[in-house]
């Protein structure tokens, strides 16, 4: 093989998830409606600093629209197991496009104040707290080659963070010329392009299992479960530390692009930019790869160097320097927690599989209020710099537990694969991932 058909090769494996029709609608549904969804998430930051200049409160609202995801998630992830996904997932982009509709009058009616913010996050956080849920847990429908099932999951990440490149940057330009309201009209717009892209599937009947076991019992089997097995709950513990230490970041842009860099909703839109595209860098090369082999020793750098790029932007007054350390961040941060939904897919079983992703989604984004209202807390008395700092050394330090039980955890791995019947360069390639003690010979 050439080098010509090497490199397509490679490029045609990089999108290869796209074979299947109904993860190609998803796909670029999704993709349209996540650029809206980036666009009111920074509106809304910057409109509610605008409106405050509290950095509690931009913690605050943070807290509400994610909080409920800690609260519900593992309900959900019952609910995601038991019913239809599919018609579950168009119940909550609807919900989600009226809730976006509603911020959008009132901001444009001039009639917006605080705690209409805080309602309306914890109503969408309410709704994404079943949305991710489902939405992880579906993603196994949409692909049928379990091979190709990891792929799908780095495409997903590339997506999410194109969006989260573009816009950021036209919700930077948005707020400058016209206010926030029209980010929130363009998000509520397009939603529509995800609810058809759901409605236009064609997916086998959906079979309802009778469930012997009550939701008690189901939540009580699901914990016991994904706790039960160490290789599971390293995975969410580390999603879990990236999650309340790592998120932060965000919830305190807007304070680094006014006060730090002395710039405007553009500069705000720059930083987010930035880090979308070390995301998006980070989630293409995870899709590039053929197999997960390896992925334990990445894990472990990626970590901490998204904790040494927070350090580091946190010093930082120079907006160069604080774009290419946001670059950094934001490709540690995709590849780790892209890489421990990558390997949680694998390993799950089947019809366990809503209740774990649930507590993935609880740890994503159940943690990350708790996170932003103590960073939000402890920024008012020792300021944003040491306290962003303090969340990336936190992030490093995090991940040296797993580093130090990787070969423990590859022997307790071996047994599910070989029940599960995995294929095996997909379970080659997780020992691997799980070991930073292997010789070189055995890889």
């Amino acid at each position: 093989m050439t080098k010509e058909e090497e490199s397509t090769s490679r490029l045609g494996g990089m999108f290869r998830a796209l074979r299947y029709r109904n993860y190609k609608l998803f796909f670029f549904g999704q993709g349209i409606s996540l650029i809206g969804t980036w666009m009111q998430q920074i509106a809304l930051s910057w409109l509610v600093y605008r409106l405050t200049d509290s950095v509690f409160l931009l913690g605050a609202v943070t807290f509400c629209s994610q909080v409920p995801s800690f609260l519900l998630g593992p309900f959900a992830g019952v609910v995601a197991d038991r019913f239809n996904k599919h018609k579950i997932l168009i119940a909550t982009q609807a919900l989600s496009m009226l809730q976006a509709s509603v911020l959008t009058v009132l901001v444009l009616t001039d009639t917006i104040e605080i705690w209409h913010v805080l309602a309306l996050s914890a109503f969408l956080g309410i709704i994404n707290a079943y949305d991710v849920a489902t939405r992880q847990a579906f993603v196994i429908q949409m692909v049928d080659k379990r091979e190709d099932v990891s792929n799908a999951i780095a495409l997903n990440s590339s997506m999410f963070n194109m969006a989260r490149l573009v816009g950021p940057s036209v919700a930077g330009i948005l707020i400058a010329a016209v206010g926030e309201g029209m980010c929130f009209l363009i998000n509520a717009v397009s939603y529509l392009a995800v609810i058809a892209s759901l409605l236009l599937m064609r997916l086998k009947p959906f079979e309802k299992v009778v469930q012997e076991r009550k939701v008690w019992q189901s939540l009580k089997e699901g914990f016991g479960y994904a706790f039960g097995f160490a290789p599971i709950r390293a995975l969410i513990s580390i999603v879990a530390c990236l999650s309340l230490f790592g998120m932060p970041f965000s919830v305190l842009m807007p304070v680094f692009a006014r006060d730090i860099l002395h710039g405007g909703a553009n500069t705000l839109g720059y930083l987010m930019g930035a880090s979308g595209i070390g995301a998006l860098t980070g989630a293409m090369f995870l899709a590039q790869r053929k197999t997960v082999v390896g992925l334990g020793k990445v894990m472990v750098f990626t970590m901490l160097l998204f904790g040494a790029g927070l350090v580091a932007f946190s010093f930082s007054e120079v907006l160069v320097m604080s774009l290419v350390c946001m670059l950094f961040s934001g490709f540690g941060m995709i590849v780790t927690m892209a890489s421990c939904n990558t390997l949680l897919q694998t390993i799950v079983e089947d019809d366990k599989r809503g209740r774990v992703m649930s507590l993935y989604s609880m740890a994503f984004m159940g943690m990350a209020p708790f996170g932003s209202m103590l960073a939000g807390s402890v920024a008012e008395f020792i300021g944003v710099n040491y306290t962003l700092a303090a969340c990336g050394l936190l992030c490093g330090l995090s991940i040296i537990p797993f580093a130090f039980n990787l070969g423990r955890l590859r022997e307790m791995v071996n047994p599910i694969y070989e029940r599960l019947g995995i294929l095996p360069e997909i379970a080659t390639g997780l020992q691997s991932a799980s070991t930073l003690t292997t010789p070189p010979e055995e890889k």
